[in-house]
């Protein structure tokens, strides 16, 4: 009569399972092409999100000028206008249909937009996922680099695998955040090895996956 394996054996035979399927996982990471140095582009414009503030100025009119906060709906209202888009445009195209609005009102009106407290729609914001001390969404920047984003979320963590680490550039094939062009980034070699050809520009609507690591 065969003897039934031990505690201990079929641990051991668990433990090489799980080795195996990570090695087998590890093997089969498909391969991406390096991620461009550069990425900013030069007619970059900020556009208006949810959370964003608007300091709406009329000129040689201060009583009507005022701060409004843009809505979780993307709009906002003022006394005098009682709803108005401002997601997904720029401060100048804004600043425009306010004097639309205002023309039932004030003779020529000229209006000037500036926004404050920087937020973003969301496929404009950078988001960093996976083995980030502090993954989160950040309002992108004219010439965000990747040191700026690790930065900003606090490295990574003790199970990354930084090498391994990829960039979805929704902006390239991508929309609302869903598919896009995957590029491989080299965040150990550029946080703990101080590495700066590891550094690359970030693009607006890039998602950062940082992967654990299986040893």
């Amino acid at each position: 009569m065969q003897d039934k394996p031990s505690l201990f054996g079929r641990l051991a035979r668990l433990f090489l399972l799980v080795i195996g399927i990570g090695f087998l996982a590890a093997c089969q990471t498909p391969d991406f092409p390096p991620a461009p140095v550069s990425g900013a582009t030069q007619d970059y414009t900020y556009i208006v999100g949810p959370g964003d503030n608007l300091n709406i100025i009329v000129w040689r009119n201060p009583e009507i000028s005022m701060a409004v906060p843009v809505r979780p709906d993307g709009k906002f209202s003022t006394p005098l206008i009682d709803e108005l888009v401002a997601q997904g445009k720029t401060p100048v195209q804004i600043a425009r249909e306010v004097e639309k609005q205002l023309e039932k009102y004030v003779r020529d009106p000229v209006v000037t937009v500036i926004v404050t407290g920087f937020v973003g729609p969301y496929d404009q914001q950078i988001r960093v996922v996976g083995e980030a001390a502090k993954p989160q969404s950040l309002p992108f920047k004219q010439y965000m680099s990747l040191l700026d984003v690790m930065i900003a979320v606090g490295g990574l963590t003790d199970f990354a695998d930084g090498n391994a680490a990829t960039i979805l550039r929704t902006s390239e094939g991508g929309r609302n955040g869903f598919g896009g062009t995957q590029f491989a980034v080299r965040l150990r070699d550029l946080i703990r090895r101080g590495d700066m050809s590891a550094n690359v520009e970030m693009k607006p609507g890039d998602i950062l996956i940082i992967p654990q690591s299986f040893f």
